[in-house]
């Protein structure tokens, strides 16, 4: 009799102390152990391999090369759609911004300012002026949002101030209750405008008093004028796109702001969005919405059967590991490193799961939007935007599977590490630089006002952008604070661009001459990846179809490969 000698574990998984003991126990195991191995060698197969191995055809590839398809498709009609939108939105705002505030220049709502009050009640009367007269000057077609409550006006024309304000310069002396007092005065538009002329219906300026409408701003204790008004509009551009149009209540506060009592009283006007479906649509020789309802829900269905796939796939990744490490922990006493636990968390998987997530999330709200149920369309782009994302970077999981180009991903996955303790030990030293920039320059630099400005100027100067402005915008109204710009700049810039950043290149080109090396050398293996190649059997031997139900679709989640019942110790 002579017994046939088997492969056992190499490495540190296992080892041959006595012989005979080891071939006897190696025989009771073989069946099971090297069904074991074609396993975790057919998990870690590329899609091209596993079909040579099993004949199963690469359902979860394909299913993806659609799913980027069909979701690029569905941004690109969102995209189109939200660009019409925001580009009404601007446009509109533009128009109310030359309607309404008098002598408006593009471009200048940081400097649009009034520095008397004449000009504060002009500015009033103008913007008020202009409303009243809206139908006949405008060239768009806008519509007055009436009131709604008994004490409520379309327009409505506020002030701000202190219950009591008394302030006296010329002896340093002050009384002021800071409690804020509301006087609001309403203005209805006629029913139907006889005279194009603002004038003739509404008086313009009133010299007595600067009085308007028996409406006397306080100015010694005024903080903010305010005039608040809705219209509404239709956009039709809408039909180019073959969607229906919308309608938009444009909601419009023109603010005059005093509150630093500086003597230069800012103008901005602000305008929010409402958007609601139309009542009693009607477009000749266009649809309704069908075809995008029905390309939306087969996104739906699409991305839902791919979230299926890749949590299954993330389950027997998961099942797997814990088959292999029980494996070695009943048969060899020997625990499995956490590296190779990581192995079976196929990060991937993960991220086309996140990536279906969002598109459901996204697609659904889209839905929404364009039955005109809802109308967050930044938080529908953000969704959609990001799905997107991850679908594509989710393509460079197949080109991992070629060498040549694998190395960008092997890099990135070697560096992130270490480039995520040093940028951790950088932020410290960043933020320091911020909060120093902000409380000193801040006063003195327009770059340096808040502290997300601080942030954006400083890293635009690790990239080498704008640095002569930064240091020529520099206010010499102190000489002790130009001195310590001078010194805050050229140190944050000496040790940022000439330490800090050639230390973070030299970590990625580390970890890159590192997996070159490898690749030209004997590649490092681990020791999951040493058990698994013990087995020799190739993709195209048909050991891999043994055992398995031709029965088990594979699109079954309890299906598992069935231990292979042929495979005997043979003793002689």
């Amino acid at each position: 009799m002579e017994t046939q000698r088997l492969l056992t574990p190499v490495n540190s998984y296992g080892s041959q102390d006595e012989e005979g003991k080891m071939s006897l126990s190696a025989a009771s195991l073989q069946p099971e152990e090297e069904d074991l191995r074609r396993r975790l060698k057919y998990y870690f197969m590329s899609p091209c391999d596993k079909f040579r191995a099993k004949g199963r055809k690469p359902f979860k590839l394909v299913l993806q090369l659609v799913k980027i398809l069909i979701v690029t498709i569905q941004l690109i009609l969102f995209g189109l759609s939200n660009q019409m939108v925001v580009t009404f939105k601007e446009e509109n705002t533009m128009t109310f911004k030359h309607l309404f505030l008098k002598d408006y220049a593009e471009g200048s709502e940081d400097t649009y300012a009034v520095y008397t009050q004449a000009d504060v009640y002009e500015r009033i009367s103008y913007a008020v002026g202009k409303y009243l007269a809206l139908p006949n000057e405008t060239i768009g077609r806008y519509a007055y949002v009436r009131a709604a409550g008994a004490n409520q006006s379309a327009l409505m024309l506020c002030q701000q101030y202190y219950r009591k304000g008394r302030i006296d310069p010329a002896n340093d002396t002050f009384n002021i209750d800071p409690k804020i007092v509301t006087e609001c005065l309403g203005v209805d538009p006629p029913e139907k405008i006889i005279s194009p002329d603002p004038v003739r219906d509404f008086p313009v300026y009133q010299e007595p008093g600067y009085s308007y409408r028996n409406f006397t701003l306080k100015f010694y204790k005024l903080i903010n004028v305010t005039l608040q008004f809705k219209l509404k509009a239709i956009n039709i551009q809408t039909i180019i796109n073959n969607e229906i149009p919308d309608c938009y209540t444009f909601s419009i506060m023109i603010v005059f702001d005093n509150k630093a009592h500086s003597g230069r009283v800012k103008i901005h006007l602000d305008n929010r969005v409402d958007i609601q479906e139309c009542k009693d649509p009607s477009v000749f020789g266009k649809g309704d919405n069908s075809s995008r309802m029905f390309f939306d829900v087969v996104v739906l269905l699409v991305c839902v059967l791919s979230f299926i796939l890749c949590t299954r796939s993330i389950v027997r990744g998961l099942r797997l590991q814990h088959e292999f490490s029980q494996f070695f922990q009943q048969h060899y006493d020997q625990g499995v490193c956490l590296s190779d636990r990581m192995e079976f968390v196929n990060g991937w998987y993960i991220l086309l799961v996140v990536s279906d997530i969002l598109t459901v999330s996204g697609t659904i709200m889209k839905i929404g939007i364009e039955s005109k149920n809802l109308a967050s369309y930044d938080v529908c782009s953000i969704l959609l935007g990001t799905s997107t994302l991850l679908v594509w970077v989710g393509v460079m999981r197949y080109l991992s599977f070629f060498q040549k180009y694998n190395i960008l991903i092997v890099t990135m996955r070697v560096a992130f590490p270490n480039v995520i303790r040093f940028c951790c030990c950088v932020a410290v030293i960043y933020l320091g630089y911020c909060f120093c920039g902000w409380i000193v320059l801040g006063p003195y630099h327009v770059k340096f006002r808040s502290l997300s400005m601080v942030s954006e100027c400083l890293f635009s100067l690790i990239n080498g952008d704008d640095m002569f402005v930064t240091f020529a915008e520099m206010q010499q109204n102190s000489y002790l604070v130009w001195l310590f710009s001078q010194l805050y700049l050229y140190t944050f810039i000496s040790l940022f661009i000439y330490m800090v950043l050639s230390l973070f290149i030299a970590l990625i080109t580390g970890s890159y001459e590192t997996i070159k090396h490898q690749c030209e050398g004997e590649t490092a293996t681990t020791q999951l990846h040493a058990y698994i190649a013990a087995c020799k059997d190739s993709p195209k031997s048909g050991k891999f179809r043994r055992g398995n139900s031709s029965s088990c679709s594979a699109f079954c989640c309890c299906c598992e490969p069935t231990p292979l019942e042929e495979n005997v110790l043979v003793v002689n």
